[in-house]
Order: structure tokens, then C-alpha cells, then sequence
């Protein structure tokens, strides 16, 4: 049962990550700051395969931070 309980988690991660990337795309924002949020995606994504609840805690942390329009800086 455990096995079910951790693909449910995994299946809601890639689904919040997925939301996550479609909200960066839809951002109104200068393309440096648009490609440091998506390599933040990229990291959080890299993280789930290894530490799916460190991985949460960071998608969790990057979506206030968009809620509250905290933005890197970008390149250009």
C-alpha cells in the first residue's frame, strides 16, 4: 500500500510542476527572468527523482514565491 501512496505523490508533484511550468509560460516578464524561473523548474524537477520531499518543499516555496511576483533577476 505504501507503493500506491508514494506514485499518488509523485503523480501530484508532476502535476504541480506541470502548473507551475505553464504559469512561468504565461508570465509577463522579460525572457532572462523567464529561463531562470524555468531552470528553477528543471532543479526541482531533478530533485524529485532523488528527494521527492525535498523536491516539495521547493516547488512548494517557488510557487509563493510567483503568487507573491518574486522573481530572479535575469539576464537581460
Amino acid at each position: 500500500m505504501e507503493h500506491d501512496g508514494q506514485l499518488e505523490l509523485y503523480a501530484a508533484v508532476a502535476d504541480q510542476l506541470k502548473r507551475a511550468h505553464a504559469r512561468v509560460r504565461a508570465l509577463q516578464v522579460p525572457e532572462g527572468v523567464r529561463v531562470a524561473l524555468t531552470r528553477k523548474l528543471l532543479v526541482i524537477t531533478a530533485a524529485a527523482k532523488h528527494d521527492l520531499a525535498d523536491a516539495t518543499r521547493r516547488l512548494e516555496r517557488f510557487t509563493a514565491d510567483l503568487d507573491e511576483g518574486r522573481f530572479p533577476e535575469g539576464d537581460g
